[in-house]
């Protein structure tokens, strides 16, 4: 704002001269009121210069940022993703199990009902028989009613807690709560169930589904833990097999 005063001022300047001044101090005059313009025209273009700078920078900052930015959201979506694709695979391997578990339960349901008729129970044997509650827990199970199922198991358990079909029952009391992803509950159960019954049939399958719940409950070191003690303690079964296929992917 500065340089058309000084403009005018000179050119007042040079109307004063022109009247009492010769013609070299006009010429002189006129220099120095180029060199003053020429001055202000250089610093003004130094002044859009730094603005032009400043900005650049300021873009070139805000591009930097948005890049930042960009590579830290592809990064959670890439994190996101990898997890959703390990959750679905270990429900698909949790279903395709528990599937596999119902359908040996199923299958002896079946070969059961298909046999031949069976003699009259004798009196002492009659305690063998699978109770009604039992069975209206395991027909939920099959159903894959859960929470019917859980409550039934619990009901018998609660009855017959040194019944014939206790240990099965807490078994599958262990498996139901693991269906409905609590996992907390089903470790405790699963735990119980192997330390009371050692040398059942079904005390590895309840190790491996200690490691299973342990694993999803992001306790990967203790369920890698559970799969040595299931592979130490019951090296011939199916379930330790399993365990080292297990135990090469965590």
């Amino acid at each position: 704002m500065r340089l058309p005063h000084r403009l005018v001022a000179g050119g007042a300047l040079l109307g004063l001269l022109a009247g009492c001044a010769t013609t070299s101090d006009i010429e002189e005059t006129r220099r120095q009121i180029d060199t003053v313009n020429q001055q202000a025209q250089t610093r003004l273009a130094q002044i859009e210069t730094k603005l032009s700078n400043d900005k650049l920078l300021e873009m070139v900052g805000q591009i930097d940022s948005l890049r930042a930015e960009v590579a830290r959201l592809k990064g959670e979506v890439e994190v996101q993703t990898y997890n959703l694709t390990t959750t679905q695979k270990r429900q698909n391997d949790l279903y395709n199990d528990l599937d596999g578990r119902l359908g040996k339960l199923e299958s002896h349901a079946g070969d059961a009902k298909g046999s031949a008729v069976a003699p009259a129970v004798s009196a002492g044997a009659a305690d063998t028989q699978a109770s009604p509650d039992y069975e209206r827990a395991m027909t939920l199970l099959k159903g894959r009613d859960f929470p019917k199922a859980i409550e039934a198991l619990q009901k018998y358990l609660a009855a017959n807690p040194d019944g014939d079909q206790a240990p099965d029952a807490q078994y599958w009391l262990g498996v139901a709560h693991t269906a409905q992803k609590q996992y907390d509950a089903a470790i405790d159960i699963h735990r119980r169930f192997a330390d009371k019954y050692p040398t059942h049939p079904k005390a590895p399958d309840a190790l491996r589904n200690i490691a299973n719940c342990q694993r999803d409950l992001g306790q990967v070191d203790i369920a890698k833990a559970t799969l040595k003690r299931l592979i130490k303690l019951y090296p011939k079964s199916d379930a330790a097999a399993k365990a080292k296929e297990q135990l090469a992917k965590l």
